[in-house]
């Protein structure tokens, strides 16, 4: 990594993030962790049929579902004599977000004189989108690749996946990695040390959502139980969430998947769900996303000055939009959305798909070499 400093450590994580988070992880949230339940942070409560609550609750998760995932059949595929600059809502979306490939002298003139640090989401933008989220592999040209960029740039993966799960798809040391919506940071000299010492862990390790690693466990398990019997869905634990993929569910059992994850939370308010591209994501109720992580990165490895650094985040999925934002409130780097279809977004150039964003990071590294 081109760091002057050499490897970034993280020495006092904890420290370095409160001016992100204000205060101490377990005060941060509005709900506290306590031996033996959880409790909200209090109000009164709302003279409303708890069924009305649970439907319209079901209603607007069934709706999420539905306008962040597209089925396959609504997907655009483009062939020789359907280019997408031939839709016009397509093209009227590139003029507000045009194509990193083709604003790329535009990008990297904008870095003269500065460092650039690339932040990369994993599933659909290193690998393709598959129908089983056990084999999304990236390709050996894409790790060639994100190795070469991990050679010049300061660069990290940033994902929802487990940070185990994405360093074992990955494969390469040379980067930090963000598992778990970031909720779960190790820089890369780090990841050298996590079979070694106790020492290395501490020094390198950032959990903001540790206290939670009991409660996400067991709703684990009684999401897998629920959602058993409905064919096509699956759970994936992420150490620090929980996806309930659907992709593979038939449309008309959406609602039952959304209802199911809808009652099993109930018992546990001190989680909440969102949603991306045909996933259903549980994780704690904390003022953390991709975004504060991608700003945790950018300080602890010594360039959170905006005036010298630019930031490129590369992502395709709706969890990736705070990261797309915080770069957009701080003036500084470049938001890359991976779509193939025209949609709302914070970033402010895109790409196709991962071929693409590998043409991308080998014109970046082409570049650097080019001006060293």
């Amino acid at each position: 990594m081109d760091l002057s400093n050499g490897s970034p450590v993280i020495s006092d994580p904890m420290a370095m993030s409160q001016s992100l988070m204000g205060v101490l992880p377990s005060n941060m949230m509005p709900f506290s962790v306590r031996p033996g339940g959880y409790s909200g942070a209090g109000g009164a409560g709302v003279n409303v049929s708890r069924r009305k609550i649970e439907e319209v609750l079901v209603s607007g998760l069934l709706d999420a579902m539905k306008s962040s995932s597209p089925r396959k059949k609504h997907n655009v595929v483009f062939g020789q004599e359907n280019l997408p600059e031939e839709d016009p809502a397509y093209s009227a979306w590139m003029a507000k977000c045009p194509s990193a490939l083709a604003s790329f002298k535009q990008i990297v003139a904008s870095a003269q004189g500065k460092k650039i640090a690339v932040f990369l989401d994993y599933d659909g933008t290193l690998s393709p989108i598959v129908d089983d989220p056990e084999k999304a592999v990236m390709s050996p040209v894409m790790r060639a690749a994100v190795r070469n960029v991990a050679k010049y740039f300061p660069a990290a993966i940033v994902s929802g996946r487990s940070r185990k799960k994405v360093l074992e798809f990955v494969k390469l040391k040379e980067l930090c990695y963000a598992g778990s919506h970031g909720m779960d940071i190790m820089t890369s000299s780090s990841a050298h040390y996590e079979h070694n010492t106790e020492k290395g862990k501490e020094a390198n390790l950032f959990q903001p959502a540790r206290d939670f690693l009991p409660m996400i466990d067991e709703v684990s398990k009684a999401l897998l139980e629920v959602t058993s019997g409905i064919e096509g869905a699956s759970v994936e634990d992420n150490k620090f969430c929980v996806s309930v993929h659907y992709r593979n569910v038939d449309e008309k059992d959406w609602e039952l998947v959304a209802r199911l994850v809808n009652e099993v939370l109930e018992d546990f308010p001190a989680l909440k769900v969102t949603n991306g591209r045909m996933v259903l994501e549980v994780r704690p109720v904390i003022d953390w996303d991709k975004g504060k992580a991608v700003e945790f990165l950018l300080q602890s490895l010594g360039l959170s000055d905006s005036e010298n650094v630019i930031p490129i985040y590369i992502g395709d999925d709706r969890t990736d939009e705070d990261a797309f934002k915080v770069l957009r409130e701080r003036n500084c780097g470049y938001g890359i959305l991976v779509s193939q279809v025209p949609k709302e977004t914070e970033a402010f150039y895109s790409l196709r798909d991962p071929s693409e964003v590998m043409e991308f990071l080998n014109s970046l590294v082409r570049w650097k070499k080019h001006s060293l």
